[in-house]
């Protein structure tokens, strides 16, 4: 027995001792994937092994638990293989499982060390040579959209009476309540955002009723003026059962010219659904898809790695969606620390895609814990240390063997 085997054994023994110890370390760092050294014998042509040393530190790519943090913008990937997609401000890329993100003053979002996660910008989808990019969080206002649908459902009452006066509004001259049997606000909004209130009146016609049977009725729509809007009045026929017959689904378009450095308007009015029975006027539903600019209040990430912003018009729209990559063999990702891997030839080529399926779904306000088995680590460390002695007392075996040799 020479020297040559234990000091091998103490090598290696020490490597997973390093190895268990780094493990053990990392027990609370996010996204850390614990580690094995891998030991193999050595031989040089006979059959007495010269001893030990180490094959391959190899990492576990199992998942962690996923924790709750509160954070926004701490994304935890859940059920899949993936990882985030980061480049540096030199261009180089990485791959990370750690999700704890923080958004720059330019909008830019990035890890702790400052390195970008990248994705897709709002509107453009992945694939067909679409590259990722640096995502961006804009600080810019939402533009208003001009109100181009009206949808509305209104209960008139049959049993109303026709109006006593003939409905007639002017600028300053008001419709009296002798001239409409309901009414109601509806608020619209221009190409640059400004609310505009129409005015709504339904009056019961005494004229001979367009279905067989039924009733009509005549809506009348003004503007905050008291003009009329283009489009109106709407006659408003339902049969002996209280259904609207007319006007037909998108049969009615309400104008109003450009005023104000504002476009004109045109408004498409959706009456389906709107009845005639015996209760009281009411409105059912009323919605319109305008709205004025918003500032930025807040995003979120989704399942499918969408950024959504929340404005402060209560509208909220997508910023963009991070990418993420999967690879053919994750063990052959290299570790560069940060808790980050590069790509390489042995990981194979990154396979970029969007959260869902194998790559995993996201989840918001959580990040994956470290995967380390603390207990079995301990245990693991035990055991390391008795080898470390056990080679220790092979080579004092041998310096009691020379030590006898030299006595002779």
């Amino acid at each position: 027995m020479g020297f040559g085997q234990g000091v091998s054994g103490l090598n290696a023994a020490a490597s997973n001792l390093d190895v268990i110890g780094n493990n053990i370390a990392n027990a609370n760092t996010v996204g850390y994937k614990q580690s094995a050294a891998q030991f193999a014998d050595v031989y040089a042509g006979t059959k007495i092994g010269l001893g030990v040393r180490v094959n391959s530190v190899v990492q576990s790519f199992n998942q962690g638990n996923i924790e709750a943090s509160g954070r926004s913008l701490d994304v935890a990937i859940t059920n899949g293989n993936g990882f985030f997609r980061m480049t540096s401000p030199e261009g180089a890329v990485y791959y990370s499982r750690n999700g704890q993100f923080q958004r720059q003053e330019d909008g830019r979002i990035t890890n702790m060390q400052g390195l970008q996660v990248t994705g897709y910008p709002a509107g453009v989808a992945g694939g067909a040579g679409v590259q990722p990019q640096p995502l961006v969080i804009s600080n810019a206002q939402m533009e208003p959209r001009a109100t181009s649908s009206i949808t509305a459902k209104f209960q008139l009452d049959s049993r109303a009476t026709v109006p006593t006066q003939a409905f007639a509004s002017a600028p300053g001259v008001p419709p009296t309540s002798n001239m409409f049997n309901y009414s109601t606000a509806i608020n619209v909004y221009d190409s640059l955002g400004n609310k505009q209130q129409l005015m709504a009146y339904f009056a019961k016609s005494g004229a001979a009723p367009t279905v067989p049977g039924g009733t009509d009725w005549q809506m009348y729509v003004t503007d905050v003026n008291g003009n009329a809007v283009g489009g109106a009045p709407v006659t408003l026929s339902f049969d002996n059962a209280g259904a609207l017959q007319a006007p037909g689904a998108g049969a009615v378009t309400l104008t109003q010219p450009a005023a104000n450095g504002a476009q004109a308007m045109a408004m498409r009015l959706d009456l389906t659904g709107t009845t005639q029975f015996g209760a009281d006027n009411d409105v059912k539903q009323l919605s319109q898809d305008g709205y004025t600019s918003g500032s930025l209040l807040g995003f979120s990430v989704n399942g499918d790695g969408t950024i959504t912003g929340s404005y402060s018009n209560e509208q909220t729209k997508p910023l963009g969606q991070i990418v993420m990559a999967a690879f053919g063999n994750v063990e052959g990702l290299k570790p560069e620390g940060d808790n980050v891997w590069s790509a390489t030839g042995a990981s194979g080529q990154p396979l970029l895609g969007v959260a869902g399926g194998s790559l995993g779904t996201l989840r918001s306000n959580a990040v994956e814990a470290s995967n380390v088995d603390l207990s079995g680590q301990l245990v693991n460390l035990i055991v390391a240390q008795r080898n470390y002695q056990a080679n220790a007392q092979t080579i004092k075996a041998q310096d009691t063997v020379m030590q006898t040799l030299v006595n002779l």
